[in-house]
């Protein structure tokens, strides 16, 4: 999918804020008691998604965060389609007062290509 550069800027900025993680990573912190969140569309979630992930769409996560998980320290690391989405998301929760939120870097693109469990 081609971005805008004003969409590219956005991002970029949140991205100087979000720590990011690799799939590696990510599966050796679920291991540990991470939290795993989709927040892609619901459309790209029933076509396939990260095993055991949590969706919380970008759309809403802002929304319904507090009510799942209300412990601000929790660890809660964020994908989307390419990490794009997962930067905004993971910035915006930072801002909400989330201590230990990550974004996957290369999102579900870098999760498929790792051959890392799906469902």
């Amino acid at each position: 999918m081609e971005h805008s550069k004003e969409f590219l800027e956005v991002v970029e900025d949140a991205r100087s804020r979000v720590k990011e993680v690799s799939v590696d990573e990510t599966l050796e912190r679920i291991n540990d008691g991470a939290i795993l969140i989709d927040v892609r569309e619901d459309n790209e979630w029933e076509a396939g998604h990260a095993k055991g992930a949590v969706h919380l769409g970008r759309g809403i996560i802002e929304r319904d965060i507090i009510g799942k998980y209300p412990e601000k320290e929790t660890e809660l690391i964020l994908y989307c389609g390419g990490g794009f989405r997962s930067a905004l998301s993971a910035d915006m929760l930072q801002k909400m007062g989330y201590t230990n939120v990550w974004s996957m870097a290369g999102g579900w693109s870098a999760w498929k290509s790792a051959n890392a469990p799906t469902e």
